[in-house]
C-alpha cells in the first residue's frame, strides 16, 4: 500500500523525511514535490526500482533520466564537469534545470543515453526535495511524473494518490505543484544550448536550439 506523507512546503518535517528515505533506500519508488514539478524517484543503484520507474512512464533506454543531487560537489562525481561547466552550473543551480553532461564511471552504463553516454543532472531549489536528499545522504534518479498518453504532469497530490495507488511506494505530499517539468540544458558541446523550455526562465542568458 502507497503510503503518504503530509509535509510543509517550506518546513518540511524531518522525521517524515527520513522515513521516506528509508523507503528509498530499500529500493522504493517515490513521487516526491520539487521546485519543478511532481517526479517519481527513486535510488541510483537499484536496477528493479529503475526498471519500475520506466514501467510506470512508459519509456524505455533511449528516454535520457536525471540524477538529482544535493549540490555541486555531488555533481562532479556523476559527471564530467571542467572548470568552464562548473562556472555556469554555479550561476545556475540550485533551480528549476536539468543539465546534460558526460557521465563518470560512477553512473551505471544501464543509465547511460546508450548512443551519447550523457547524464541529466539537476540540484533542486526545494526544502522538500532538497531535505530528502540530504536525509538519505545520496542522490536519487528520478523523471517528471507524466503518465503515458498525456502531455502534462500530475501536479495534486490527491490525483496522484488515486491513480498511482499501489503502483508507488510513498508521496510526499506538499500540496499541489507546478505542471511544468524542468528547462533543460545541453552541456555536451561547446556552447550550452537549451533544449527544453521549463520552469527554468533563460531569457536572455542563454542561447536555444528551439525554433
Amino acid at each position: 500500500m502507497t503510503q503518504r506523507f503530509v509535509v510543509h512546503p517550506a518546513s518540511p518535517q524531518p522525521r517524515l523525511l527520513r522515513q521516506a528515505a528509508q523507503l528509498l533506500r530499500g529500493g522504493g519508488l517515490l513521487a516526491i514535490p520539487t521546485d519543478a514539478c511532481y517526479v517519481l524517484a527513486c535510488p541510483l543503484d537499484d536496477k528493479s526500482a529503475v526498471d519500475r520507474l520506466r514501467a510506470l512512464r512508459g519509456i524505455d533506454e533511449r528516454h535520457l533520466l536525471t540524477l538529482m543531487c544535493s549540490d555541486l560537489s555531488q555533481v562532479s562525481v556523476y559527471a564530467q564537469v571542467d572548470n568552464r561547466a562548473y562556472r555556469f552550473l554555479r550561476d545556475w543551480a540550485p533551480g528549476p534545470f536539468t543539465f546534460v553532461l558526460p557521465a563518470t564511471r560512477e553512473v551505471p552504463r544501464r543509465l547511460w543515453h546508450p548512443s551519447r553516454r550523457t547524464i541529466g543532472l539537476r540540484v533542486p531549489d526545494s526544502p522538500v526535495a532538497s531535505g530528502l536528499l540530504e536525509a538519505l545522504g545520496a542522490p536519487v534518479i528520478c523523471a517528471s511524473l507524466v503518465l503515458p498518453g498525456e502531455a502534462d504532469p500530475l501536479h495534486d497530490p490527491d490525483d496522484i494518490a488515486e491513480r498511482l495507488a499501489r503502483r508507488i511506494d510513498a508521496l510526499i505530499d506538499a500540496g499541489g505543484q507546478s505542471m511544468e517539468p524542468t528547462t533543460v540544458v545541453d552541456m555536451t558541446g561547446e556552447t550550452p544550448v537549451v533544449t527544453r523550455i521549463g520552469r527554468g526562465r533563460v531569457e536572455g542568458r542563454i542561447a536555444s536550439a528551439l525554433p
